[in-house]
């Protein structure tokens, strides 16, 4: 069975056979079909757009006759609103304005001849090239702009959305805006003069008017400049779709698909333009509601009864969110008192759990302390033992004087006073031992590294019998202040330099010697401890900061872990590579700066 268009055309078609028996002519039995064009240029230059689409529509579709009517917005309304016409070419935002109150129904998008794309349609803002105050659209503010017409869609609209994202509002911030109509070399003109301080004209204008010999591209700066990889010209704006053909709601559905069909079959090399599937026209939607105007003009003048009135389904709906929340709200605050005990006794489990913890880590760091003085506990009787010794000689020697009668005043003051100097200098090894060993609680504050380092190594070598040259070589300036635990990176610091002692124990003096660099890095202050010995293997390395892991005969494992640990817990990194500069390895840690207190 036939579908009733089906029906249509085969009593159409006998319609015009006899028509042609009889009459001998064929424009008896053609429909007329009106197009009517917004022709924004004039009648003279939408006849040279426009016409070889009207021819090549009379050739594709052989049983309409297609007319072209040009027309000026409220012209092209009018006709709409009277049903003169039966198609509508129009620009983007005419359409949609036409579309929201008369429904029209795009069914192709205009190709651009340069580009294959829908979305080819854009502004330029521009100024002339001398002018250094205006290098983005945001610069307008204040200043003299020169456009088309207030709805002209690229000569004004796209623009002005965008003088609205950059924070300028056209119509109050500007110092002049000023609508000197088509065409668009007026604006160019307007410039070059210096009677605005910019414009805006459709995208391409201006490299189509270099091409013409009209215009210099180098006079002129774009404002905002972008580009668009499917668009050979110079933007200031986003692409937004091309002009749509449009039937109207009185348009019968077959002559509505064989129009799409045709066109959108156009060959691209043809004498008119090429179309392509409807585009998206969202974004002209977008466009129009932030700027009020056209179908969303509306939003200018909006009251709480208009509120009600149109919005109404959302107040209701929101009513009911709020009703929902209301007893959702009730519900959880039941929850939440039920559960307040439980949430505390977790809090104070917690709070429990982390003293144990930091307990737990003071204690550990205290033993490392402990194990590097054991470690050390042989040099150090030896250190001790010097200062006794030359005290127990001196004090024999005033008794032997004594008895021989032999005793002077001079001596006895050379011998108290050589007594009490080494008394002094045993009292303040014991004295740093004790104070590195006492066990403390952590306390952040200013540190000097290049001190604590100096600390360390007077520690060192006042607990070895031969110690080897340690040289500090701060680079570091007073804008690094770094907060941290004295103690604690002292404590790194020995077990850095110890180590680097233990690993050239053995050899020549030359190879025992250590060096300390104290540098900023990346806003980071940075220590490095390097030694010429024996260094480790890749397998050693690798494990290195593995808790219980040791290179020592009677290590523990313990002290490059803690090291880590206490580092880290500083929000800082420490780690280790073989010495770039010959043999032996390279410790490094590294803390963040803070800025120094006011």
């Amino acid at each position: 069975m036939l579908s009733p268009p089906a029906l249509s055309l085969i009593s159409r078609s006998r319609i015009c056979v006899s028509a042609l028996f009889l009459l001998g002519s064929s424009l008896a039995c053609a429909g007329e079909v009106a197009i009517g064009v917004f022709a924004y240029q004039g009648e003279k230059v939408a006849n040279a757009d426009w016409t070889p689409v009207i021819r090549y529509l009379n050739q594709a579709i052989p049983g309409q006759q297609f007319r072209l009517e040009n027309h000026d917005a409220q012209s092209l309304r009018a006709a709409i609103a009277e049903r003169r016409v039966d198609l509508v070419i129009t620009n983007p935002g005419y359409y949609i304005t036409m579309e929201a109150e008369f429904g029209l129904s795009r069914i192709a998008t205009l190709e651009s001849p340069d580009t294959p794309a829908a979305k080819t349609l854009g502004s330029v803002v521009f100024t002339r090239a001398n002018r250094d105050d205006l290098r983005v659209i945001g610069d307008l503010a204040g200043k003299r702009v020169a456009a088309v017409d207030p709805d002209a869609f690229g000569g004004y609209l796209l623009a002005a959305r965008e003088m609205l994202r950059q924070g300028i509002d056209p119509e109050n911030d500007l110092k002049e805006l000023r609508f000197v109509g088509l065409p668009m070399n007026r604006i160019i003109d307007a410039v070059r003069n210096g009677e605005v301080d910019a414009g805006i004209v459709r995208a391409c204008l201006p490299e189509q008017l270099a091409r013409q010999g009209e215009l210099r591209l180098a006079e002129f700066r774009v404002l905002s400049h972008r580009q668009d990889e499917g668009l050979p010209c110079a933007l200031s704006t986003p692409l937004y779709p091309n002009w749509p053909i449009a039937v109207t709601r009185h348009t019968d559905i077959a002559l509505a698909k064989e129009v799409a069909h045709a066109l959108l079959s156009m060959p691209a090399g043809s004498e008119g333009p090429t179309w392509t599937v409807p585009a998206d026209y969202q974004p002209v939607h977008d466009l129009y509601r932030e700027l009020r105007i056209g179908p969303y003009a509306y939003l200018r003048d909006i009251t709480p009864e208009g509120l009600v009135r149109r919005f109404w389904p959302w107040l209701l709906a929101t009513l009911l969110a709020l009703l929902g929340w209301i007893v959702h709200t009730v519900r959880v605050e039941h929850l939440v008192h039920r559960r307040t005990s439980e949430l505390r006794d977790s809090l104070a489990a917690r709070e429990r759990a982390e003293a144990c913890m930091r307990d737990s880590q003071e204690q550990m760091e205290h033993l490392s302390r402990l194990s590097v003085l054991g470690e050390l506990s042989s040099n150090l009787a030896h250190e001790l033992n010097q200062p006794l010794t030359t005290i127990g000689t001196y004090a024999r020697t005033v008794l032997r004087r004594q008895e021989s009668g032999k005793l002077t005043p001079e001596a006895v003051s050379e011998a108290c006073t050589e007594i009490a100097s080494e008394a002094e200098r045993a009292a303040g090894i014991v004295q740093r031992i004790r104070h590195f060993a006492r066990k403390r609680s952590a306390v952040r504050e200013p540190v000097d590294l290049a001190g604590l380092a100096g600390e360390a190594r007077h520690l060192l070598v006042g607990m070895l019998a031969n110690p080897p040259a340690i040289d500090i070589d701060n680079r570091l300036q007073s804008a690094c202040q770094v907060l941290a635990d004295g103690p604690q990176i002292q404590q790194v610091l020995l077990n850095l330099i110890k180590n680097a002692i233990d690993a050239g124990r053995s050899l020549p003096a030359e190879r025992r010697s250590i060096h300390i660099m104290i540098e900023a890095a990346d806003n980071r202050a940075q220590l490095t401890v390097t030694d010429h010995g024996v260094g480790l293997d890749a397998a050693q390395l690798a494990r290195l900061f593995e808790p219980f892991f040791t290179t020592k005969p009677d290590g523990l494992g313990l002290g490059l872990p803690i090291c880590k640990t206490i580092i880290e817990a500083h929000g800082g990194r420490l780690w280790a590579e073989p010495n770039p500069d010959g043999p032996g390895m390279r410790f490094s840690f590294s803390l963040p700066c803070h800025e120094p207190s006011a």
